[in-house]
């Protein structure tokens, strides 16, 4: 393990991120906030998936706390424990629902209070039957952050979102997969190879043409139907251009699975 709270790797065309601070069960600290947001502003254009994993049997315990009781003990004004602490990890998790390209959270253990929203601030969620989740930030006395009051709403609905957070009910995977916050769910032993097979679908479609459809999509609950077509139209008219679309047209043709190279 390293020293970074952050690894980085990059396998093939697609960025693996990996928290790497499980002595304080991956949370989300100054440095690693830094480190998150620098990745994905900083996203080179040859990345098809982004992968988003924890390490040490965790995947995200939240905000750092021990940042927080320090803040308390000396009295720090509460303007610089939001400059120094909360806008950098809010930030973060900004950058990761805002990533052009797909994006796949691996949940292999807890994911609580601002590691949750940053595990569903990916498109999609990936976790094994051992995984659980909580938005929590009661736990704390404080109120939600890092995007959840949007995040969370958008997945389960208002009415569930308060549930989950005025009780800070920590989820089973079985549980958080009925109510959409899992996207897929594998039994602990096979998680790493359905997951890998999973991300391998992804990183190796048509990137163009899922960048497009990511956008579309995020921006689909606010538009009417008209609006939508009318945005679709636009995209289709780069996509049916690419490289993509003329390879897994002749590709249909030929009965054979496509070849797509992202462009």
């Amino acid at each position: 393990m390293s020293d970074e709270p952050l690894e980085v790797e990059t396998v093939d065309d697609r960025l693996v991120l990996t928290l790497a601070d499980p002595d304080v069960r991956n949370a989300i600290s100054l440095d690693t906030a830094t480190a998150l947001l620098e990745e994905f502003e900083s996203l080179d254009p040859s990345i098809r998936c982004v992968v988003l994993q924890g390490s040490g049997g965790t995947f995200c315990a939240g905000g750092d706390v021990g940042a927080m009781i320090e803040g308390v003990a000396t009295d720090m004004p509460v303007d610089t424990r939001i400059e120094d602490y909360a806008v950098p990890t809010n930030r973060a998790v900004q950058a990761v629902s805002e990533c052009p390209v797909p994006t796949v959270a691996k949940v292999d253990g807890p994911a609580f209070g601002a590691g949750a929203a940053l595990a569903i601030a990916c498109d999609l969620v990936l976790a094994s039957d051992r995984a659980k989740i909580s938005f929590g930030f009661r736990q704390v006395g404080l109120s939600v952050d890092s995007g959840t009051s949007a995040l969370l709403a958008r997945q389960v609905g208002e009415s569930v979102a308060m549930d989950l957070v005025f009780t800070g009910e920590l989820l089973d995977a079985e549980r958080a997969h009925e109510l959409g916050l899992f996207t897929r769910c594998f039994e602990e032993g096979e998680f790493e190879q359905r997951a890998a097979g999973l991300i391998e679908r992804v990183a190796s479609g048509p990137t163009l043409a899922l960048r497009h459809s990511k956008r579309l999509l995020k921006r689909g609950r606010t538009r009417s139907v008209a609006e939508a077509v009318d945005a679709e139209l636009e995209a289709l008219s780069e996509t049916l251009a690419s490289a993509d679309h003329a390879e897994g047209a002749t590709a249909f043709m030929e009965q054979r699975e496509p070849e797509f190279v992202g462009e």
